[in-house]
């Protein structure tokens, strides 16, 4: 049985080895605005990457940071309910949503110089709010780290900071030429199942959705930017520090996450010395979304000022999921807010 075994997965091995040479540098990156970008987008040039954001309301400023493959489209309705009170700028990260898809660096410590660099070329000079969702949270912890005197406090949703979250598919997406192979053909895939798997109510799982979805991946330079993102996530030596993270933190997370499990939250609970942690049943890995009136709720309170009530949370938009790493619309109505889409689309 073993032998027959080895001489079967021989000749696998050797496939794979053969298909990932050929595949190896095949995936393109881009530069420059995307077909259909949303008319009047704001953009600002961050070191040769041209950043979309949104800036919106007045009062104490807020940073939104989005999950892998996702966008600030997520935050469609935190935006809203934070914006009565707070300053909100949400940003597309280097090579998600509508931002560029150069060549380069996609690590969150890369990421998190876009964001430092975004926040100087909008002249925020007063300490931030960090939101961050999923992988979006490592590069949030990554700026409390760099530049912990520019923070006050920092909320993360179903948070993705731990080496071993990393699945095995992405481990072997690190060798050159087996993550061309892999990437490209997760993205081929239809995103029925990889979209399910971040849900725990179905309902959230929509046609509409997914075409969504699948008009982001389209997009050129989709695929190595993720891929570089894949291979950026290297977490050893960025979770040895997480116990210097002195500032408040709130943990919001789905109890029924599949992608990020309440285990994780538990453990990043004692890992950070200041944190607390909210679990909202019958939900997986977007509260925002699938929990938006408990978990924006508790986020307002978290970020209003010690004697300020938490205004009451706007009624949930539609879905905004991502494909997340598992293993693996409309137009506003009305004029946008200074610095949002008038064309916005709730997207990843």
């Amino acid at each position: 049985m073993i032998l027959r075994a080895v001489r079967f997965l021989v000749p696998a091995l050797a496939l794979v080895v053969a298909l990932s040479a050929t595949t190896s540098g095949c995936l393109s990156y881009h530069s420059g605005p995307l077909p259909n970008e949303p008319k009047g987008a704001t953009f600002e040039n961050i070191k040769g990457v041209r950043v979309h954001y949104t800036d919106e309301g007045q009062g104490p400023p807020v940073v939104l940071i989005h999950g892998f493959a996702s966008s600030l489209g997520t935050w469609t309705g935190v935006r809203k309910a934070l914006a009565k009170d707070h300053r909100v700028i949400a940003l597309d990260l280097k090579g998600f949503g509508w931002t560029d898809r150069p060549e380069g660096d996609y690590s969150p410590q890369a990421q998190a110089d876009l964001v430092l660099g975004l926040l100087g070329a909008l002249g925020v000079d007063e300490p931030v709010a960090l939101v961050a969702h999923s992988w979006g949270s490592g590069v949030a912890l990554q700026i409390a780290l760099k530049e912990p005197k520019k923070v006050t406090r920092i909320a993360l949703y179903d948070a993705w900071v731990y080496e071993e979250q990393v699945p095995m598919t992405f481990l072997w997406s690190r060798a050159d030429g087996m993550g061309e192979l892999l990437i490209g053909a997760f993205y081929d895939e239809r995103s029925d199942d990889k979209i399910a798997i971040a849900f725990h109510d179905k309902k959230f799982v929509t046609e509409e959705l997914i075409e969504t979805v699948e008009e982001q991946l389209a997009r050129p330079g989709t695929k190595a930017a993720a891929l570089a993102a894949i291979r950026g996530q290297h977490y050893e030596e960025l979770q040895r520090l997480y116990p210097k993270v002195d500032k408040p933190v709130l943990l919001l997370w789905g109890r029924e996450d599949r992608v990020t499990p309440l285990s994780v939250g538990e453990r990043l609970l004692k890992d950070l010395p200041n944190a607390k942690l909210e679990v909202y049943p019958a939900c997986g890995h977007f509260p925002m979304l699938e929990a938006h009136r408990p978990s924006t709720r508790d986020l307002v309170a978290f970020l209003a000022p010690p004697s300020s009530p938490a205004p009451t949370p706007t009624p949930a938009p539609a879905p905004a999921p991502t494909l997340t790493p598992a293993p693996a619309p409309a137009p506003a109505p009305a004029p946008a807010p200074s610095g949002a889409d008038p064309a916005e689309k709730v997207i990843p």
